[in-house]
């Protein structure tokens, strides 16, 4: 097999798919453009990587598609048996490793700190403040190159930081307020290139204890390593973490969410609309979409996962049907609906869709959703209740009501639970999957008017001297101990366990954007927008009220900056805001699978939710 370039073949490093036919000695497919697309060798006497901080800006509105050099058609392909024993993992000991960010080349050029940094607002003569210039600089300092081209941002760039743990590597979740300022600023290369490269590791092979999970996972992060060549020359990979070395060895289920979402944002941003019409792309939505949408025992439309499995990445009592989750997976399947080539193969695909779509708003609007009336009512049910037209149909204890609650909650306001499932409901309060309900218009108009009338009126636990809290109230004693296994990361309000977490910002702010409360977004950045600069920009804070640092926060975190950016952008460009989320479907009103009347049951409460959404 020649190339003109020597090939290297490594287990974890290479993108290799089984052979369909079992009896095969592990016959494996290879694209031409995969071998291309994931290593490239590196001459040592050179500089490796161009000088991409002079950034080619494009119209936001127009994209000139230009296929980058690196990328290469995915229609040429090479078969080749190799024998299992060559596919023994490389291990790098003394060797150097090239795989710098742009910021430090940059730095050794002495060209960033010295440049000025050009307002989002150009030509219309808004100044950026001290604090949106060092955030663009620490932005750019974050980028990682892969064969000379940027493929994503560090998850924190903390100069003093002597043991990063897995912070220096390009995590899926972290990268997308990154995606959005870049895009927003009208940079989308970085953007497209992550995702393609993003896209190539889907299909690499996974495994955890012998057990391989589904092909359309996608990576919770990766990490460009160097691996010698000669003398002069070494060779860069991307080494994916599928949840293998995570903590608690747990897959991101939302790291393929957010992938399409971000998809969507690109395309629609840009214009460049033949991205979404690729092959591999196109086929990569339906290898997310098949996992999620696969047939299981759960008998509810939302997302069965474990804990861990999304931003709250350790064991905090969130496993089954987290809000987040499903938030995420219904915006996602909005956007693979918009995104996926009508043909003959997908008609089936988008009727599942659809399905799926109507199943889930239901659900979720009807179960997850509180407020004063519902708590009442909650208060009042009756439990073992056997029938098909049971009230209590979750056989939810009244006693589950937490003291806490009865008082918090105002009048005009409501939110979604945190999580739902047999006899049990959550009542804490994630902003994620709160947010992104309003965004994604997984909650009805009214009840997103709710939510955010809920967050204004309790300001002081929900953003106080820094927003926001990823979660309220925080576990504490006996219950911090039992679900949190006694983790002493996530003590009472640090971190995931009540922590507040800047980087909520942007999506806090596109949902007031949405719902015509702009206000409170600029309120809420106004109050980060200060701090996070005399702070060094950490991933979290900590107390009740976000007074302090968080004690094991990273600095200069980059979906920190990013968010800051991106709010900022936002609020000066709110027209772009919609670009960005959904407004309701009312023709997944019209769609109900549930089926009741066939068999004489009584009919599902669809009538009823489509007149509260069209009040």
């Amino acid at each position: 097999m020649k190339f003109g370039f020597r090939l290297l073949i490594q287990r974890t490093v290479l993108g290799f798919t089984k052979s369909p036919n079992p009896n095969q000695n592990r016959s494996l497919h290879i694209s031409a453009s995969r071998i291309l697309g994931l290593r490239c060798a590196i001459n040592q006497t050179h500089k490796p990587y161009p000088n991409w901080g002079r950034f080619r800006s494009f119209p936001v509105t127009y994209y000139s598609y230009n296929k980058p050099n690196y990328v290469a058609d995915y229609s040429t392909t090479l078969e080749s048996r190799v024998n299992e024993k060559n596919f023994e993992s490389i291990y790098v000991q003394g060797g150097v490793d090239l795989g710098k960010t742009v910021g430090e080349e940059l730095r050794l050029k002495g060209i960033v700190g010295s440049e000025k940094v050009e307002s989002c607002e150009e030509g219309i003569g808004r100044v950026e403040t001290v604090a949106e210039k060092e955030a663009w600089r620490l932005l750019r300092e974050a980028v990682v190159t892969y064969c000379g081209s940027p493929v994503g941002t560090l998850a924190a760039n903390d100069p003093g930081d002597k043991m990063p743990l897995n912070y220096d590597q390009v995590f899926i979740r972290d990268f997308v307020p990154s995606a959005l300022a870049f895009l927003l600023k009208g940079e989308g290369e970085i953007v497209r290139n992550f995702l393609l490269h993003t896209l190539q590791l889907q299909s690499w092979e996974k495994t955890v204890d012998c057990y391989s999970p589904g092909q359309g996972l996608m990576p919770a992060s990766f990490k460009i390593r160097t691996v010698p060549l000669d003398d002069t020359k070494v060779e860069e990979v991307l080494d994916p973490d599928f949840g293998e070395s995570a903590i608690g060895r747990v897959a991101p289920v939302d790291s393929g969410l957010w992938w399409i979402i971000m998809l969507r944002a690109y395309t629609k941003i840009t214009g460049d609309f033949a991205m979404q019409e690729r092959v591999d792309v196109q086929t990569g939505i339906k290898l997310i979409l098949n996992l999620c949408l696969s047939d299981g025992f759960d008998m509810f439309p939302s997302l069965l996962v474990t804990d861990g499995s999304c931003m709250i990445d350790r064991r905090m009592g969130i496993h089954g049907h987290p809000l987040e989750i499903q938030s995420l997976f219904y915006s996602a399947l909005r956007c693979a609906r918009e995104m996926l080539a009508f043909d003959e193969g997908s008609k089936n695909l988008v009727r599942t869709i659809n399905n799926r779509l109507s199943a889930l708003s239901f659900h979720i609007r009807e179960y997850y959703w509180i407020d004063m009336k519902k708590i009442n009512e909650i208060y009042r049910y009756k439990t073992e209740e056997y029938s098909t037209e049971a009230t209590n149909k979750f056989n939810i204890y009244p006693e589950q009501i937490p003291h806490w609650l009865m008082d918090w909650i105002p009048e005009g306001g409501g939110y979604m639970i945190g999580n739902l499932q047999p006899a049990h409901m959550d009542f804490r309060f994630f902003t994620l999957g709160n947010v992104w309900s309003i965004v994604s218009s997984l909650s009805t108009p009214k009840q997103s008017n709710s939510m955010l009338n809920l967050i204004e009126s309790k300001w002081d636990d929900l953003v106080g001297h820094m927003p926001l809290k990823i979660v309220y109230p925080a576990l504490e004693l006996e219950e911090w101990r039992i679900i949190t296994g006694s983790d002493p990361k996530n003590t009472p309000w640090s971190y995931h366990n009540g922590g507040s977490w800047p980087t909520l910002l942007w999506q806090f702010t596109l949902a007031c954007i949405k719902m015509g409360r702009t206000e409170l977004a600029r309120k809420a950045v106004e109050v980060a927008e200060t701090r996070l600069h005399a702070d060094h920009w950490p991933e979290y804070y900590d107390t009740r009220s976000g007074r302090f640092i968080g004690k094991q926060s990273r600095l200069y975190q980059t979906w920190t900056i990013a968010g800051f950016l991106t709010s900022k952008m936002l609020l000066e460009n709110p027209e772009k805001a919609s670009l960005l989320f959904w407004e309701e479907d009312y023709d997944l009103l019209e769609i109900c699978v549930c089926g009741l009347s066939k068999t004489g049951r009584k009919l599902c409460r669809r009538g009823a939710a489509k007149s509260q959404i069209l009040v």
